[in-house]
């Protein structure tokens, strides 16, 4: 059988995680040089209030140590695939391939670099859970994956962008706009999942939302794709993204996430992510 763990950039709680049988390895918020396991030691509510009282949070990728553990423990009888965040938003796909060189049964171990988050990340997760379940071979499920993870196309609309800035996960280009001031910013993830580049830059939150849905119809995106609506305390900026897209693409599914500690510390207070994938068997 194979065993699907990941990260808990999928927005599961370790909790969640297990009773789905997934086994999670939470990423790090640092502040004033405390470290934090996010969904563990550090919610979402908790960060919002650290951050209103002036904080600066980082984050960083699990420990290797806890990885290296996890594999040596579900290797003893089982494959494993292991689905990261995107490589280059995190540092958790190389954390993942260390940890393989140096666990006990490395040719038991696939980590998968999903070139997603959040919201298509767990859906990958989920339909490799269901394979799996269903005695579906690591290759069969690998396969899935590939072909399902190319079709994921994200965007991100921050509301201060100083937190992009810090975190270093956007290109050059897409750096010097936090500066311009009562505009509406929408950056979107590279091709290959490394940065976040700009898309568009507009003068209302509909046009920056119009300009996502355009481009999305613009890659072939349609109805049989999920899409996922992640927000950092900004349920009303969600659910304007939930209507444009019931309205472009009726009949989607349409998922909202509260945003974990890690994307508020990387994305920002208020921040909003709407994003779409195809699975592909």
């Amino acid at each position: 059988m194979t065993k699907i763990i990941s990260d808990s950039c999928t927005l599961y709680t370790p909790e969640e995680a297990l009773k789905k049988g997934l086994n999670t390895t939470p990423l790090c918020i640092i502040i004033n040089n405390d470290n934090y396991r996010e969904y563990v030691d550090m919610t979402s509510e908790k960060l919002l209030l650290y951050i209103k009282e002036g904080a600066i949070p980082s984050s960083s990728q699990p420990p290797i140590g806890e990885k290296v553990d996890l594999y040596n423990d579900l290797s003893k009888e089982d494959d494993i695939i292991d689905i990261t965040i995107a490589d280059g938003l995190s540092g958790t796909y190389h954390t993942a391939m260390a940890a393989r060189e140096s666990c006990d049964r490395p040719e038991k171990v696939s980590v998968f670099n999903s070139k997603t988050l959040c919201g298509p990340q767990r859906y990958l997760v989920d339909e490799a859970l269901k394979m799996a379940k269903d005695g579906q071979s690591r290759q069969d499920i690998l396969t899935m994956l590939e072909k399902s993870a190319a079709t994921d196309a994200s965007f991100l609309i921050p509301i201060d962008f100083a937190f992009l800035k810090r975190g270093g996960r956007i290109s050059k280009a897409a750096a010097g706009l936090g500066g311009l001031l009562k505009l509406v910013i929408c950056v979107k993830k590279s091709d290959d999942g490394k940065v976040l580049e700009k898309h568009s830059i507009n003068r209302t939150l509909k046009g920056a939302i119009n300009s996502i849905i355009q481009e999305l119809k613009k890659k072939g995106v349609d109805a049989s794709y999920r899409f996922a609506i992640s927000h950092a305390d900004n349920i009303s900026m969600a659910k304007t993204m939930e209507d444009a897209v019931n309205k472009e693409f009726p009949g989607a599914k349409i998922d909202i996430f509260p945003l974990s500690p890690v994307f508020i510390t990387q994305g920002g207070p208020g921040c909003c992510a709407l994003q779409a994938i195809k699975i592909i068997h």
